[in-house]
């Protein structure tokens, strides 16, 4: 028998859930043969591992890397989004960002993979967002450069600059370090027909590339993780907008904090009855000017979640339709307090301690990442590292350099990639894996005297120039133009 209107209620929802989930899987399957096939380019030509061996490896350390991900980059990369566009991602508006995202940096990813050009991931996404910012600020009538995401924007992105510039110069150097180190002339010569390196040479570079494809993983493959988190909490809220898996106890807790944030702010800011405390916060986002409303604001917000939790009890009890409210709630309030930290409030110690500490709290609550969603991306990831390598591998073995890569030249790039993009992870940056080990590669090349090819180089370089203003055009338009019809 058919339930009356259940269906049609539910197949919606279901079928754009199914839909946005296979198209950001295929995000990270492209990434896994676009990116990760940087990692084993070095061990293919200096015949450290075949070619079969290598992929599959470097497919099993991307896996493990992203199952062992802390989450920090995930959530950093969410962060870029304009606010006030993360509390609608239940509504039309969060699914045209959603689905502009994902298949502008697709649509960039496959044009650049199938001229063999190895661009960034990284910056085609950040692009992406970059792009749906400024649309959404177009339509909206409020575009402004000054807000606090611009500023996360600015961040990650002296991060995807440097870190290139960190890989060419760190491995031009340690290669000539080696040089010195090693009197070994075999380890700075073009390998001759199939011959393997030296057995620890050897151990190293396969070290190095399952610590690239691992950091890769955990890096990269969180990028993925983000996007379906958006995704699960625009189109399944009651499930994935808040962590179930939080004890009674811990929910108690942050309503103690929230209460004693409030009561810390009301000593510092007299409450204003008539401000509108959502916008009053949303506004000092977009334009971190202070007003004589913020703190009375943030106190109110931050006091009416502690009491919606406390009527309810605990997060199961916790209306379906309130679930994404209190999310963007709580959102909100802890984005806010992060921003504050760059201001000269004078607020006492324990005012201050109170906000962080319900910040913290509040983060556990939200930011959480399921194990299947972990497990899904890795399998993306690691899938795809095994379909469509050959073409980037043969662009940076092969097109780098007007010599083929030595033994010393492979190992220098890869562990300079290894480190950079692991420190870079601790941080919670996105950087590029293509980037740093190309840039890598080049670096070795010069330094060995070896000379680089101009074509491919220009290639490179135009393709990395490109890449941003491409995925910023492209996005923005697939936003104004879902936008008009979600």
């Amino acid at each position: 028998m058919r339930a009356s209107g259940l269906e049609p209620q539910l197949g919606l929802p279901l079928l754009v859930l199914g839909v946005a989930l296979l198209v950001a899987l295929g995000f990270e399957f492209i990434n896994g043969f676009h990116d990760t096939a940087n990692a084993v380019a070095t061990v293919i030509y200096t015949n450290a591992l075949p070619p079969n061996v290598a992929v599959l490896l470097s497919g099993l350390c991307n896996f493990l890397g992203v199952l062992l991900s802390s989450g920090a980059v995930a959530f950093a990369i969410v962060a870029l989004l304009p606010v006030d566009l993360m509390l609608q991602v239940g509504s039309g508006a969060g699914l045209a960002m959603i689905f502009a995202l994902l298949i502008a940096a697709i649509l960039w990813n496959l044009g650049t993979w199938w001229l063999g050009l190895p661009v960034s991931s990284s910056h085609t996404l950040i692009g992406s967002i970059v792009g749906i910012g400024l649309a959404h600020g177009l339509l909206s009538g409020n575009l402004d450069a000054s807000g606090s995401d611009w500023e996360q924007l600015l961040k990650i992105g002296y991060a995807l600059l440097l870190s290139p510039l960190v890989g060419f110069v760190a491995a031009a150097l340690l290669l000539l370090l080696l040089r010195v180190a090693l009197m070994s002339p075999a380890l700075f010569r073009e390998p001759e027909g199939q011959t393997p390196p030296p057995w620890w040479i050897r151990l190293l570079l396969i070290l190095t590339c399952s610590g690239v494809s691992f950091a890769h993983g955990s890096n990269d493959g969180q990028k993925g993780i983000g996007l379906i988190m958006l995704i699960l909490i625009g189109t399944v809220p009651l499930t994935f907008a808040l962590d179930h898996s939080q004890s009674p106890a811990q929910t108690a807790h942050l309503v103690d904090l929230s209460l004693a944030a409030e009561q810390a702010l009301r000593r510092t800011a007299s409450p204003l009855e008539a401000a509108d405390t959502r916008q009053v916060l949303i506004d000092y986002q977009r334009s971190e000017a202070l007003s004589p409303a913020l703190l009375p604001a943030l106190g109110t917000l931050v006091g009416d979640i502690g009491r919606e939790l406390q009527r309810h009890g605990s997060l199961a009890a916790v209306p379906q339709d309130a679930v994404l409210a209190l999310h963007n709630d709580l959102y909100l309030s802890a984005s806010t307090i992060v921003l504050l930290n760059d201001e000269q409030l004078g607020l006492d110690p324990e005012a201050w301690g109170a906000l962080q500490a319900f910040r913290v709290q509040g983060e556990a609550l939200t930011r959480f990442v399921p194990l299947w969603v972990k497990v899904a991306v890795a399998f993306a990831l690691g899938l795809g590292t095994l379909v469509g390598w050959r073409r980037i591998v043969a662009t940076v073995g092969e097109g780098i350099g007007k010599e083929r890569m030595t033994y010393a030249q492979g190992a220098s790039a890869q562990l300079v990639t290894m480190l950079t993009i692991g420190a870079a992870d601790s941080y919670g940056l996105p950087v590029s894996t293509t980037q740093v080990l190309s840039s890598g590669v080049a670096g070795t090349m010069v330094a060995n005297g070896s000379g680089l090819q101009g074509k491919t180089v220009r290639n490179l370089l135009l393709a990395w120039v490109l890449t941003l203003p491409a995925a910023i055009l492209l996005a923005g338009g697939l936003y104004t133009l879902f936008s008009a019809f979600l």
